[in-house]
């Protein structure tokens, strides 16, 4: 359809006789039906196709990379500038690691040397499998929690079962892990808003902090991922505190906090942070060896050398575990992609989030087999490996080394170190992921993220953790199904001066027209949304009376213009639909009119008849199209032609008016559209007035 409208200068029609201005309304090209859409899903045979030909064109190197990560740091590996810069991030972590697999593995409820195991395997294989080159694997406070909050209600952590049912999860873990890798399903974790893991985490840190209580104060707590019941045994075992654990305790973790502050704000001390956790265990450990107090616990006997190849067993109660285990894989993914692609942006590379999955999946499988409980990417070591100067996996291996070391020559000593030493780095590491400035931040920002940041700290507070993160992703998939079923959806109105048409509540300026309501739907259109869309259709059928409309007086819309830019997708109970909309309309006298469809769009409108049902002749490129159609049919129902600029404003301004309008709108199309000048309105002026296209000269 193509249509040629002319156009004159309002201000001075009858002055003189002013070049009209020829303005031809761009036709729009519809594909037909049995056209392949070049964006549409491809079929299984081609997709097939193109999956065996990128096969085909990989080289060598690509080959090796795909199967071995590692390769693509190593082909590329600078000894001058690297090894120095992954000797120094290796040896810092590793000495921050060793005494915090000891304190993660009790948080666990295991002995310390599974902490140490965890820290040992896990390591040398995610170097070898993982894509991130910064992050530092290895046992985690959130997860060591977990585990102990569930197998702690199966099995009496002093079983030898609960070690084998530890080890089991993470086998469980691992499969978990490298099974969504393979399958390249990491974008289900996408739907687990900020919101949700800062609330978590958040609550956890606090039931993690409570719950080494017990070596602070010198008598057993309850065991529990619920605050009031550890609370409640705080106060009760009162009369059983022992100053002597809570003294030194609480020295330690002051050098902890402390040491961990001038690492953090003063770059020239940045040693500091990574040397805390160590610091805590010497001066502990030299404590107990010079004055021998009979009140603090130990650690005791740690068994010395390297774990022995063994496959999990009791895999009867792996049905019981699957939860729990899909709990951590959940929580593990989060918090470790989460940081390796913050680190990789950092550091100028990509990531493959789902090859990060399986690097995850394949380091806890055999990481069980060497008596391993489950482990992920820690945030505190990491940052400290990023901070250190960490360039590649190296490093990484680097900490596996000295795990090594330690499992070979120092678990003798490892013996001395005092319990509430331990206790005093969970309680240093976990203060940092209290994140109320992300609360504060929410609050200010968006009330709605508040609100599921409150929801899933409250919830993981009093009613564990388990049913926290159920509750948090629960809200937060009801709020993604929310927005998705009630999209946004606007009124348009003409920029003055322009053939540009936005929001009317963005831009209050902005015209409408009597009779005409043009309506843009920001979200694809389908089975879940399409009653929402057509219901505010409805509505904005009845807003008539609007200050700044513009045209001959209708008493009621008799176009509506549907803008489909923004619509990526339209399904077949939306084509439905619209069928029917039209219908409704048509028997109202109401003419459905569509702008500017994608390809795809469109393809499955015409395929779907909506096309032929509504009309080619009503299918536009832009809204000023639309809206240009639209004004002429409007005229013909109000009575006499009359001029595009009359079709506006019915205002018949003076002689006076006129002048001064001119003086207001003298600018050429050149000018209005470089934004070299700007349109001021007067207060006087009608803006009744305001042509659909300037005038040129």
């Amino acid at each position: 359809m193509r249509m040629e409208l002319t156009y004159a200068s309002s201000s001075l029609s009858n002055l003189t006789a002013m070049p009209h201005r020829s303005v031809k309304i761009i036709p729009l090209e519809h594909p037909s039906p049995s056209t392949p859409s070049s964006s549409s899903p491809p079929q299984f045979s081609s997709a097939v196709s193109k999956w065996t030909a990128r096969m085909k064109q990989k080289t060598l190197d690509e080959w090796i990379e795909m199967f071995v990560p590692c390769y693509r740091w190593i082909r590329i590996y600078n000894w001058n500038d690297y090894l120095q810069a992954d000797l120094m991030a290796g040896i810092t972590v590793g000495v921050m690691l060793v005494p915090q697999s000891m304190s993660y593995a009790k948080l666990a409820g295991l002995q310390p040397i599974y902490g140490l195991y965890s820290g040992f395997v896990p390591i040398f294989v995610y170097a070898i499998f993982g894509s991130s080159r910064q992050l530092a694997i290895g046992p985690v406070a959130l997860v060591s929690l977990l585990v102990s909050n569930v197998l702690g209600r199966i099995v009496d952590p002093s079983d030898d079962l609960y070690t084998e049912l530890a080890i089991l999860l993470a086998l469980m873990v691992g499969i978990m892990e490298c099974v969504m890798g393979l399958l390249r399903l990491g974008w289900l974790i996408r739907f687990i808003s900020h919101s949700v893991i800062s609330g978590f985490t958040t609550s956890s840190a606090i039931v993690i902090a409570l719950s080494q209580a017990k070596y602070f104060l010198g008598y057993d707590v309850d065991g529990s991922s619920k605050i009031i019941p550890v609370v409640t045994s705080i106060i009760n075992g009162m009369d059983k505190f022992l100053w002597q654990p809570f003294i030194m305790g609480s020295f330690i973790l002051a050098i902890l906090l402390i040491m961990k502050h001038l690492g953090k704000t003063r770059k020239n001390m940045r040693f500091l942070r990574a040397a805390g956790p160590l610091t805590a265990v010497v001066v502990g450990t030299a404590f107990v060896k010079i004055f021998h107090p009979s009140s603090i616990s130990l650690v005791g006997n740690i068994p010395q050398g390297l774990p022995k190849f063994s496959i999990p067993k009791d895999l009867e109660h792996a049905t019981s575990l699957i939860p729990t285990a899909m709990l951590i894989t959940g929580v593990a993914i989060l918090e470790s992609v989460g940081i390796a692609k913050a680190l990789a942006a950092k550091n100028g590379y990509e990531l493959d989030s789902n090859q990060e999955l399986f690097g995850l999946g394949v380091a806890n499988i055999l990481g069980s087999m060497f008596s391993a409980y489950p482990t992920t990417g820690s945030f505190s070591r990491s940052a400290v490996n990023h901070e250190s100067g960490a360039k590649t996996g190296l490093s990484g291996i680097l900490m596996g080394i000295i795990m090594c070391c330690a499992l070979l020559f120092m678990t003798p000593i490892f013996e001395y170190i005092p319990q509430c030493a331990l206790a005093a780095i969970v309680i240093s590491a976990v203060v940092g992921l209290v994140d109320y400035d992300e609360a504060i931040f929410l609050w200010r920002v968006d009330k709605k993220d508040f609100l599921l940041w409150t929801i899933t700290s409250l919830t993981t507070l009093f009613l564990g953790i388990e049913i926290g993160v159920l509750v948090g992703v629960g809200f937060s998939l009801a709020f993604v199904i929310h927005e998705s079923a009630n999209p946004h959806i606007a009124v348009l109105g003409r920029l003055p001066g322009t053939t540009v048409y936005r929001n009317v509540r963005q831009y209050p300026e902005a015209y409408r027209y009597n009779g005409i309501v043009v309506v843009r739907v920001d979200a694809p259109i389908y089975f879940a949304n399409i009653s929402y869309i057509k219901d505010r259709l409805r509505e904005y059928e009845l807003e008539i009376d609007e200050p700044t409309r513009r045209g001959p007086e209708m008493e009621r819309v008799y176009f509506v213009i549907l803008e489909m830019a923004p619509v990526t997708y339209i399904d077949s109970s939306a084509n439905q639909a619209l069928k029917d909309l039209y219908i409704e309309y048509k028997s109202r006298n109401i003419q459905l009119a569509i702008s500017n469809p994608n390809r795809d769009v469109l393809l499955s409108l015409t395929r779907s008849g909506v096309v032929d049902l509504i009309g080619k002749e009503w299918y536009f490129v832009r809204v000023h199209d639309a809206v240009q159609t639209c004004l002429q049919h409007v005229q013909s129902l109000n009575g006499s032609p009359k001029t595009p600029e009359e079709l506006e404003s019915d205002y018949k301004p003076n002689l006076f008016h006129r002048v001064q309008k001119q003086r207001t709108e003298d600018l050429t199309s050149s000018e209005m559209e470089s934004g070299i000048r700007q349109v001021s309105f007067s207060k006087e002026t009608n803006p009744g007035l305001e042509p659909l296209l300037q005038r040129k000269h």
